[in-house]
């Protein structure tokens, strides 16, 4: 009986990954996220890019995708909700600036 080599039992025809083509990792969009938007789902999203291409790597196609789709929730969860704090804020300033400016034009006498 003879058994041939092979270092991947995962892998396809010439070493190649059976998947197909790695699946988008996030990195970069979790960085900016993080630097920009909102720390901690930033951070979360950054430590699942991470793990999106050494699973790949690896031949863990499926844990690779799961991994993928983690940190694009996570970076879209921080995103939106960045977005939503400086809407928050920028309203926040607009009625404390109107609300200034109105008890100023109350209290003068022409």
């Amino acid at each position: 009986m003879e058994q041939s080599y092979n270092p991947n039992p995962n892998a396809g025809f010439g070493g190649m990954n059976p998947g197909g083509p790695p699946p988008k990792n996030w990195l970069v969009e979790s960085i900016l996220v993080t630097l920009f938007c909102c720390l901690p789902f930033g951070i979360v999203g950054i430590v699942n890019a991470a793990s999106v291409n050494s699973k790949y790597a690896a031949g863990d196609y499926a844990g690779a995708q799961q991994s993928s789709a983690a940190a694009g929730k996570w970076t879209k969860i921080g995103f939106f909700i960045g977005i939503g704090v400086g809407v928050l804020y920028a309203i926040a300033m607009f009625m404390g600036i109107g609300s200034g400016i109105m008890a100023g034009m109350a209290g003068r006498q022409y």
